[in-house]
C-alpha cells in the first residue's frame, strides 16, 4: 500500500530532528541554520501529527502541498549530513537558504489551506494555525545567500564587488583569514568536480562563479596583507608562503614543486587537504622537501636588508593542527573530506581537478586516429594524430558540442555532462570528428548561463618587455576554471527511449514550411522549435537536414529580426553536431551568413556563430574556406570585445583554424596576439585556451614578433610555473620557438627567470612538456658555449 505524502512528510521531518549538531565541530553557520529549520519544523509537525488520522488529510490539495515540502526537507537532511569541516561554506549557504526558503513558503502554504478546510481536530483550531503562521512569518534571520548572489552578479558583468559587501561575506561566512579563503577554494573545485561526474553542467557553471568570487576575495586579501606588512623594505613574493604570506623561516618543497613554510603546510596537509594550495594540482606524496636554496636566499637577503627573521618556535606553537573533527550524529557524509592525523590515507580522499582539466574537452568521445609524429620544421602535428597524454600514451580527443537552449535559469539543476578528456593542443592538433555525435542519440542541449569571469585588462608596461611580477600577486591562486575547447556535446542516457521517427518528421516538415512564411511570428516560432528540436539528439538533427531545413535557416541568418536570426544560428549549431550536416550547411554557403551574424548580431547570436565556425572548421576543407572568406576579423573582434562565452567560442574556433598554416598570419595581422595575451591573465579562466592559440602562432616570425612586442613572454613563462599541466606545455612549446629562432627572445627569456620552472618541468612535467623543457634547457647550455642564435 503507497505511504500518503502527508505520512512521508512526517518521516523526513523526523529524520531531520533526531539529526544532531551538538557533536559536530564543522562550523558555527551549520549550527546556526540547523536551529532556524527545527525551530519551523517543530512548528509543523504536531499539527500534521494531529490531522494524519482526520478527514481533512485526504484532502488532494494538502497532499500536494506536503509532498512539496517533504522534499525540501529531505534535500535539507542530506546537505546536513554531508556538513564536514572542510566542506564549501559558500556552496552550503546558498543551497540551505534555498531549501529553507522553500520549506517556509510550503509551510505557510499549508497551515493557510489548513485554516480554509473543515473538520479540523478540536485541538488544531483556526487560531492556534494562525499562531503558527505569524511564527514562522517573524522568523528573521541574516540573508547571506542575497549578499554572496549580488557579488557573484557583479563578476558576471565584469565589475567587482564593492569592499564592504567582501567583508560582509567574509564574516557571514568565516573566511577571514588566508587558509579560510584557500580551504574554501579547495572545496569548491571538489565539488565542481563531484558535478562533472555527475553530468550536472549547470551546477559546474553555478560553482564556477562561486570559485571566481573566492579567488577575487583572495587576491584582494593577499595584496591587504602584503600592503600592512611591517617590514621596512618589500618582501620578494618568492620569499613569502602561499599560507601565511610571511616570510619563510623554514621553506620545504611539495610535491607540486611549490615552496611552503613547513609549519604551514604540515598544518595544510594534517587538515586531509591532499591538494597545494597554490596551484590546486592534487600532489603526488605529502614529502615535505627542505629547500635550501630559499632558505640560504632568504638569510642573505634578510642580512643585506637588516630585516629579522619571524620566530620559528612561535610559528610552530601557532599552527599545531587540531585533532580530527567529528561528523554528523546521523548518516554520513557522501563526499567526507576529512581525516585524521594518524591516518594519511584516508586523507588522500581528497579529490580535485588534475592540472590538466584546465584544457579538457568535454562530450561524445571520439577516437583519434593513431599517427607518427611527423616533425616538420615548426615541429607542428597533424590534424588527426593523437597527441601524447600525460601518461606517454596516444591522447583522445573529444569536443563538448555547443547545444544552446533560451534557458537562462540560474538555478543549479541536472544536465547531461560528459566525462572529460585532455586534448593535446600543444602543437596544432585536433580530432577529425571533433564535435561530431557518434552516438544514436547525442543528448540534450545545455542552457549555459554566463561563466563568472573577471577579464582584468593588465596594467600599462613601463617598456616593451615588463617582468612578470609586475602583473599581480604571485601568490595568486591559479585555478583551474572550466576551460573547454570546443562546443558543447552533452551525451544522453544510454536508456534514452528513441523518439517516434515519423511523428517528428511530420512536426519538422511543417515547421520548415513555415520558415518561409511572411509572419515574422510564424518564422519566430519555427526557428524557436527547430532550435530545441535539433538540441534533443542524432535523429532530429537528421531529419530536420533531410527536410530542407538548412538552406532555409542559413538564409535566415541575414534577417533583420534579432530573435529570427539567433534562433537560426543556434539551429545550425546543433544541427552541425552532426558530423554529415557539418559539410551539407558548409556546402549550402553558410560561412559568408555566418561571417555577417558575427558582425551583426545580438551577443548570444555572436557566441554561437563563432561555435558554428568552430564546429565547422572540424573538417580540414572547411577550415580553408572560412580563413578565405574573411571570418578571422570579426573572431578576433569577439576575442577581443565579446562577452566571457563570446572570448571562449572566438579562441576556439580560432585555435582550430590555426592549425592551418596560412591562416596563422591572418590571425596575427587582425591583431589576435595582443587579445590572447591579455587572456593569459589566469582571473579570466581562458589562459589554456590563449597558450595554446599562441603556440600555433610562435610557428611563424610575425607571430613570434607580435608575441614579443605585445609582453607575452613574461607572461607564458608565468604559465610555465604555474600553470596547468597542458598550459606548461603549450607555453614550453611556444618558448622554445621563441628562443631557438631570436637570441633576442632568447634573453628576455632567460632574465624573466625561466630556468628554474624550465629545469622543474624538464623533470615532472607531460611527456611532451618534459621534451620541449629539456630542448630549450639544452638550447640556453649550447648557447652559453658560444652557439650563437639568429636575432
Amino acid at each position: 500500500m503507497e505511504i500518503s505524502p502527508l505520512k512521508v512528510l512526517l518521516k523526513n521531518i523526523s529524520s531531520f530532528l533526531h539529526m544532531s549538531c551538538r557533536d559536530n565541530e564543522c562550523c558555527e553557520i551549520v549550527e546556526k541554520y540547523y536551529i532556524k529549520i527545527e525551530e519551523v519544523l517543530k512548528l509543523i509537525k504536531p499539527v500534521l501529527e494531529s490531522i494524519i488520522d482526520a478527514a481533512v488529510a485526504s484532502d488532494e490539495s494538502l497532499q500536494k502541498k506536503s509532498a512539496g515540502i517533504s522534499q525540501s526537507v529531505d534535500e535539507l537532511r542530506e546537505l546536513f549530513e554531508d556538513c564536514h569541516p572542510l566542506m564549501s561554506k559558500l556552496y552550503f549557504v546558498l543551497k540551505v537558504e534555498s531549501l529553507f526558503a522553500k520549506v517556509k513558503t510550503h509551510g505557510l502554504e499549508l497551515f493557510e489551506l489548513l485554516q480554509s478546510c473543515e473538520g479540523l481536530p478540536v485541538e488544531q483550531s483556526s487560531s492556534s494555525v494562525e499562531h503558527c503562521i505569524q511564527k514562522i512569518k517573524h522568523m528573521r534571520f541574516e540573508n547571506s545567500s542575497a549578499i554572496v548572489s549580488e557579488a557573484i552578479r557583479y563578476q558576471v558583468e565584469g565589475s567587482e564587488p564593492s569592499s564592504d559587501t567582501r567583508s560582509k561575506i567574509a564574516d557571514l561566512l568565516s573566511l577571514r583569514s588566508n587558509q579560510e579563503l584557500l580551504i574554501e577554494a579547495v572545496a569548491l573545485e571538489n565539488l565542481k568536480e563531484n558535478a562533472e561526474q555527475a553530468e550536472k553542467i549547470v551546477d559546474v557553471e553555478y560553482i564556477e562563479e562561486m570559485i571566481a568570487l573566492v579567488t577575487h576575495m583572495h587576491d584582494c586579501f593577499v595584496e591587504m596583507k602584503q600592503s600592512q606588512s611591517c617590514s621596512p623594505v618589500p618582501i620578494p613574493p618568492d620569499f613569502c608562503c602561499p599560507l601565511s604570506l610571511e616570510l619563510m623561516t623554514d621553506p620545504v618543497i611539495v610535491a607540486s614543486g611549490q615552496t611552503y613554510e613547513r609549519a604551514y603546510i604540515h598544518n595544510w596537509i594534517d587538515l586531509g587537504l591532499t591538494v597545494c594550495p597554490k596551484t590546486m594540482q592534487t600532489l603526488g606524496h605529502t614529502n615535505l622537501i627542505p629547500n635550501y636554496t630559499v632558505k640560504a636566499l632568504i638569510a642573505n637577503w634578510c642580512e643585506s636588508n637588516n630585516v629579522k627573521l619571524p620566530d620559528l618556535a612561535k610559528i610552530t606553537s601557532l599552527n599545531k593542527p587540531s585533532s580530527p573533527r567529528s561528523t554528523w550524529t546521523v548518516g554520513s557524509p557522501k563526499n567526507l573530506i576529512v581525516s585524521s592525523a594518524t591516518n594519511q590515507e584516508e586523507a588522500s580522499m581528497v579529490h580535485h581537478v588534475h592540472s590538466s582539466s584546465e584544457d579538457s574537452i568535454t562530450g561524445n568521445r571520439h577516437e583519434l586516429n593513431n599517427k607518427n609524429d611527423n616533425l616538420a620544421e615548426s615541429e607542428e602535428r597533424s590534424l588527426d594524430s593523437g597527441g601524447p597524454s600525460a601518461s606517454g600514451g596516444v591522447g583522445e580527443g573529444s569536443l563538448e558540442g555547443h547545444k544552446r537552449s533560451t534557458s537562462t535559469s540560474g538555478s543549479p539543476i541536472s544536465r547531461h555532462f560528459s566525462q572529460e578528456i585532455t586534448h593535446d593542443a600543444n602543437e596544432e592538433s585536433s580530432p577529425d570528428s571533433a564535435a561530431a555525435n557518434n552516438g544514436d542519440a547525442s543528448g540534450e542541449v545545455a542552457a549555459e548561463p554566463q561563466p563568472a569571469i573577471t577579464t582584468a585588462i593588465p596594467p600599462q608596461r613601463e617598456h616593451e618587455y615588463s617582468p612578470r611580477l609586475g602583473h599581480r600577486s604571485r601568490n595568486q591562486i591559479w585555478r583551474r576554471p572550466s576551460e573547454r575547447f570546443g562546443p558543447r556535446v552533452v551525451s544522453s542516457s544510454a536508456t534514452e527511449t528513441r523518439p517516434d521517427l515519423s511523428g517528428v518528421e511530420t512536426q519538422v516538415k511543417k515547421l520548415v514550411e513555415d520558415l518561409s512564411s511572411t509572419s515574422l511570428d510564424a518564422v519566430k516560432d519555427a526557428t524557436g522549435e527547430l532550435r530545441l528540436l535539433a538540441r534533443h539528439n542524432n535523429d532530429n538533427r537528421v531529419v530536420i537536414a533531410n527536410c530542407g531545413a538548412i538552406t532555409l535557416l542559413i538564409s535566415l541568418l541575414r534577417s533583420a529580426d534579432q530573435k529570427v536570426q539567433a534562433n537560426a544560428v543556434t539551429a545550425l549549431l546543433n544541427l552541425s553536431i552532426n558530423d554529415t550536416n557539418k559539410t551539407a550547411i558548409a556546402n549550402a554557403d553558410a560561412i559568408e551568413p555566418l561571417i555577417h551574424v558575427l558582425e551583426t548580431g545580438s551577443s548570444e547570436a555572436k557566441e554561437n556563430s563563432a561555435a558554428t565556425l568552430f564546429s565547422l572548421s572540424v573538417i580540414e576543407d572547411n577550415k580553408i574556406r572560412i580563413g578565405r572568406s574573411g571570418a578571422i576579423g570579426p573572431l578576433v573582434d569577439l576575442l577581443g570585445n565579446g562577452a566571457p562565452r563570446g572570448k571562449k567560442d572566438a579562441a576556439t574556433a580560432l585555435f582550430n583554424l590555426s592549425i592551418f598554416h596560412e591562416n596563422k598570419s591572418r590571425i596575427v595581422q587582425a591583431g589576435a596576439v595582443k587579445y590572447l595575451v591579455e587572456l593569459m591573465d589566469p582571473a579570466g579562466g581562458m589562459v589554456d585556451k590563449a597558450v595554446a592559440v599562441l603556440s600555433n602562432l610562435s610557428t611563424i616570425p610575425e607571430g613570434r614578433a607580435a608575441i614579443g612586442q605585445e609582453g607575452g613572454i613574461p607572461m607564458l613563462v608565468e604559465v610555465v610555473e604555474l600553470g596547468s599541466a597542458r598550459g606548461k606545455e603549450n607555453a614550453a612549446a611556444a618558448l622554445l620557438q621563441l628562443c631557438t629562432n631570436s637570441s633576442r627572445f632568447c634573453n628576455i627569456v632567460l632574465q624573466e627567470g625561466a630556468v628554474p620552472p624550465l629545469v622543474a618541468l624538464s623533470q615532472s612535467g607531460t611527456p611532451r612538456a618534459k621534451e620541449k623543457a629539456q630542448s630549450l634547457i639544452s638550447y640556453f647550455r649550447n648557447q652559453r658555449h658560444g652557439n650563437g642564435g639568429r636575432g
